[in-house]
């Protein structure tokens, strides 16, 4: 089969389009045939090996050499003890425990994968699992009347974050590049801001922050929390995390604000609900730029540089 691959960490340019054996299903594991795969802020850490979490199970060189979690496709084979699934069905999920997506196929655990929507296209459905997931949980507090911020809110997760905080009667602002400030105002948000041209933590105070990127001081994000109010942050430097879970944490405390690092749950539970509101219309899937499996390279550097709308996607079959 065709399969992005690559040996080490490194950019865009480390990756190459080979021919690799088919995967066999394990047991309790599902054979997809790949049709479509979503690009994630995840697969370009384990691409550059940055932060340093993002190689665990790799320090010196990746562990796995296929990229791309969130998948979408139909069941090729599957393993012992799977009862799920038959050859046929169309599935999708995010496989972040074995990755593989950019491949024509892939070997996921029966329980990472879902039944795929049929009002959904491939390329659709593989936009959700783990952006779904994320802005689900992110914005699980949004609720009428509350200011909520969103940092790094024209990304993938940052789309259906917006759409979501909104249809919950939040306030919400919006903030990433100057080049997202019109879409992230086409998903809703009553306020945006470049990141580059103004401190959002010296606004507000705002009752709820997701940060999709956190960068900045503690005590900075401490700031521009409402009394009461709380600060989640998915994602950032390992420096930043830190900071987060200690000092963030106690200073918060002192100060009657929450300071944490949300701990996403994976599964089909977590990002099933998205998609149904998705079939319904009630949030919209929006998707910047499709690309061929042997243009991952490009598809990635999109993402990675911060330059996506939305979601990016790689059609593979």
């Amino acid at each position: 089969m065709k399969a992005v691959v690559y040996d080490r960490y490194g950019s865009p340019e480390v990756l190459r389009l080979d021919d690799v054996p088919v995967p066999s299903p394990a047991a309790g594991q599902v054979l997809v045939r790949v049709v479509a795969t979503s690009v994630n802020l995840s697969d370009w850490e384990g691409l550059t090996g940055s932060p340093a979490y993002a190689r665990l199970g790799g320090l010196l060189r990746p562990s796995r050499h296929i990229l791309g979690s969130d998948i979408a496709g139909t069941v090729e084979a599957v393993g012992d003890g799977v009862t799920r699934f038959r050859p046929g069905e169309e599935v999708y999920g995010d496989n972040l425990a074995l990755m593989g997506g950019f491949a024509e196929y892939a070997v996921a655990p029966e329980t990472a994968l879902a039944p795929k929507p049929a009002g959904l296209t491939f390329a659709a459905a593989a936009t959700i699992p783990q952006a779904g997931a994320i802005a689900l949980q992110g914005t699980a507090a949004a609720a009428e009347g509350r200011r909520f911020l969103i940092n790094g809110a024209g990304g993938g997760s940052g789309s259906f974050a917006i759409q979501l905080a909104k249809r919950a009667g939040a306030h919400v602002t919006a903030v990433d590049n100057a080049a997202k400030l019109e879409f992230m105002r086409s998903l809703g948000a009553d306020e945006v801001f470049d990141y580059r041209a103004e401190d959002f933590t010296r606004r507000g105070p705002y009752d709820e922050i997701l940060d999709l990127v956190a960068h900045r001081s503690v005590f900075a994000y401490r700031r521009a929390l409402a009394p009461g109010g709380r600060y989640r942050c998915v994602g950032g430097s390992v420096r930043a995390l830190l900071r987060i879970l200690t000092v963030g944490q106690l200073a918060g405390r002192l100060t009657g604000r929450r300071l944490g690092v949300l701990a996403v749950k994976e599964g089909p539970a977590h990002f099933g609900p998205l998609a149904d509101l998705c079939v319904a219309g009630d949030v919209a899937v929006h998707i910047d730029r499709r690309f061929a499996l042997a243009d991952v390279p490009a598809a990635l550097a999109h993402v990675g540089e911060g330059r996506a709308l939305g979601k990016v996607v790689v059609e593979v079959g």
